[in-house]
Formats: structure tokens, sequence, C-alpha cells
């Protein structure tokens, strides 16, 4: 079980960290610049980090610039305060990040610029292919090393990260 355990917890902390550094401060904010070896570095540490959650830099650093221009209006793309439930919340989430993703959302130009962009990257992480294959990698993993069968649960957790950690920030 001590496995299961650092695993989850570093699984958690080490998302949280990606989703902090590149597609937080550095994508949405531009906090600090980076040259191009080690923004694909960070790219991909967040790829092996967020797994199945993995988030494009590009469309997050638009999703956010908009959340800081409009929030808690009708406009924002993820404020609690239009939504009855988290499960409403995260669901109009993606379907607006997706939008932005496939560009078939018309974006403000001030929400396009200076941002960190690396297509085939993000084409990959975010296909169905790559979802099934951290899934089935979590599986597996589970299926060695936990020693009970109510552990499983926590595979729910890996595969939703993302958004679970969105939902815990948005609405806290």
């Amino acid at each position: 079980m001590k496995i299961i355990i650092i695993f989850f917890i570093a699984h958690w902390y080490l998302s949280l960290f990606s989703q902090s550094f590149l597609q937080h401060r550095y994508a949405s904010h531009r906090a600090f610049t980076m040259n191009k070896f080690w923004e694909r570095f960070f790219y991909i540490f967040a790829y092996i980090t967020q797994g199945s959650s993995y988030m494009s830099a590009r469309v997050y650093g638009i999703l956010h610039r908009m959340h800081h221009a409009f929030a808690d209006t009708d406009r924002d793309p993820h404020s609690p305060k239009y939504f009855s439930n988290f499960y409403s919340m995260m669901t109009h989430t993606r379907k607006v990040f997706g939008r932005i993703r496939d560009n078939s959302m018309v974006v403000e130009e001030r929400f396009k610029h200076n941002l960190p962009d690396w297509p085939a990257m993000d084409k990959w992480g975010q296909s169905y292919a790559n979802r099934i294959m951290f899934s089935l990698f979590y599986i597996g993993f589970y299926i060695v090393f936990a020693p009970y069968w109510w552990l499983y649960f926590l595979i729910l957790i890996y595969i939703l990260m993302g958004p679970v950690q969105g939902n815990i920030i948005n609405c806290f």
C-alpha cells in the first residue's frame, strides 16, 4: 500500500506543479521567460506528470486570461457563481477549452498574444489514444501494487486529475 500512497501523492503534486509552472505562471501570465529547450522540457514534463489530464499550454493560457478578464461575470469560462454544481462547471469548461483548441470559438486578440505552442504535443497529449494509454497504465499499476480493491477508486482521480484540481481551485 505504501507504493500506492507514494505514487498517488507524487502524481498529485507533480501534476499540480506542472499546471502551476507551465500552464499558469508561464503560458497564462508570462511571469518568466524560457528558451525553446526549457519550454519543450517542461512541455514533456507536464505531459508525463499530467498524463491523461494533459492540457495544451496555449489553450490553457487563453482560457485563463479570459477567466481573469471576465472574473465572476457571465463571460467567465469557469466561474462557480454561474453553475449549480461542480460537474456542470467542469463540463462547460471542457466545452470552452475544446472550442478554443479547435479554433471554433472567436477569441479576442488580446488573449492570444505571446503564448507557447507545440501543436504536435498538444494533438497527441489531448488525444483519446493518449488518455486511454495513460488510463491503462494507471490500471496496470494498481493491478500490480494495490493490496486492497477499494484503492482502485483512486484511478478515477488519476484520470480526472486536471479537472479535479481545477474545480478545487476555482470553487475555493
